[in-house]
């Protein structure tokens, strides 16, 4: 086994310290998690109808 398949794909992003940013920056910093959580949405209701589709085309 090579010990890079032990590694994970990508590291972990950590959490911004919002202590250092201003309510501005807050707010611009929600503006785009909002975004974000809505392009997330946004897949999961795509991959939600494909799944759909595709399990009432073999149920047939």
């Amino acid at each position: 086994m090579d010990t890079d398949d032990l590694e994970p794909r990508k590291p972990i992003a950590k959490p911004k310290d919002l202590d250092l940013l201003g309510v501005e920056e807050l707010q611009d910093y929600l503006a785009e998690l909002e975004t974000e959580a809505e392009r997330v949405r946004a897949k999961i209701a795509s991959k939600t109808d494909y799944q759909s589709t595709a399990d009432a085309l073999f149920k047939s």
